[in-house]
């Protein structure tokens, strides 16, 4: 877990968040109140942060992130394909 990606997606995930527990990737989407509006507002943080566009078929739409590893693991590919 201890990689910045993950840190900042923690981090990002934590500000939008509707909590004051502890965040780790484990730790549901829908605990947090994160849906669809602050899904998306958290990948654009993300695209922010690294100054990339971060763009997810019909497909990958579909299978809605449930955790916040779901979300480091869809968007670490992403990244790097813009570096």
């Amino acid at each position: 877990m201890g990689d910045q990606l993950t840190t900042e997606i923690i981090e990002k995930t934590k500000a939008r968040a509707d909590t004051e527990n502890e965040i780790t990737v484990a730790t549901q989407l829908g605990d947090l109140g994160i849906y669809s509006l602050e899904l998306s507002e958290i990948m654009l943080d993300i695209e922010e942060a690294y100054d990339s566009e971060i763009v997810l078929d019909t497909a990958e739409a579909r299978n809605k992130p449930s955790n916040v590893d779901d979300i480091v693991e869809a968007t670490r590919p992403l990244i790097a394909a813009n570096e």
